[in-house]
């Protein structure tokens, strides 16, 4: 079952896809420019549509998604939903 989708293996976050996204499962990630999937560990519930960090992000690191920049880290950032309580955008 895919979890989650990205477009670029460099992306930082991915889109959940599914409902019932828990802490503690284990999540595969579809990786659509190469279709290929990866695993992620997954800490927090997550709701669909929302998003999740591939990786582990420190304060002042850049967050793309599908390739694109859209803003930095605010708080630290390991396996969990990724929304505005933790990224901000550069623009103001």
């Amino acid at each position: 079952m895919i979890h989650c989708v990205l477009h670029d293996p460099d992306d930082g976050v991915a889109v959940v896809v599914v409902e019932g996204v828990k802490a503690g499962m284990t999540l595969t990630g579809l990786i659509l420019d190469e279709d290929r999937t990866i695993s992620l560990a997954c800490r927090q519930d997550i709701p669909i549509g929302h998003k999740v960090a591939l990786k582990d992000m420190s304060v002042g690191d850049t967050v793309y998604k599908y390739g694109v920049d859209i803003g930095k880290v605010v708080a630290p950032i390991a396996g969990e939903h990724a929304h505005v309580h933790n990224i901000k955008t550069k623009r103001w």
